[in-house]
């Protein structure tokens, strides 16, 4: 087994012991892990193994840092997203490490998993642009369901500073989505925005 394989497993192993489940039963984010993938490949079938582990690490534990552990505000829930890159990163960098990845590529999942360089960066890029696409295609009801108080301008704002993170091939993909009416309208409401 080589050492991509060898971080794949331990990834996954890592992923399972979210006590989240999908109705399915199974971890949530092990199936985050690989839309995640899936996008990267999606968009980029030429992606390297080491940008592919990187997908896979973008909520790496995310679970065990509950949204609650926060100030509920939004100063709150941007420390809990800072913080989250930097745990997250320092996570992978440790699994690939020790299934035996080469120390440049792991500091590189290290860059990227931690959002440095967005916009800059053609690894931070790729895993932006598919938890972008995972948020439209997968998530997006789910997230109006749990915060049903916001208005139509909320959603309008959020699908707006979603779009513009990413890059022009994944706003390509974004396009042609099939996402429910509602949110599709209000795509096109932020679209036409700005």
């Amino acid at each position: 087994m080589d050492v991509y394989a060898r971080a794949r497993e331990s990834i996954n192993a890592a992923h399972s012991a979210d006590p989240i489940r999908t109705p399915d039963g199974a971890a949530a984010e092990l199936v985050y892990a690989d839309r995640m993938e899936a996008w990267v490949v999606k968009l980029d079938p030429a992606a390297s193994p080491i940008l592919r582990l990187a997908a896979r690490c973008q909520h790496l534990e995310r679970w065990s840092v509950p949204r609650t552990s926060f100030p509920q505000d939004k100063p709150g829930y941007l420390a809990w997203r800072r913080s989250l890159y930097v745990k997250q990163a320092a996570r992978a960098v440790e699994l690939l490490r020790a299934a035996g990845v080469e120390a440049g590529e792991a500091e590189a999942v290290r860059e990227w998993v931690s959002k440095s360089g967005l916009k800059t960066n053609p690894g931070t890029q790729a895993l932006e642009d598919a938890a972008c696409l995972v948020f439209l295609e997968n998530e997006i009801a789910g997230f109006a369901e749990k915060h049903a108080g916001y208005s139509e301008e909320k959603y309008v704002e959020i699908l707006r500073k979603t779009w513009r993170k990413m890059s022009p091939a994944a706003q390509e993909a974004a396009r042609v989505l099939a996402l429910p009416p509602a949110v599709a309208a209000l795509l096109q409401r932020a679209l036409a925005s700005g």
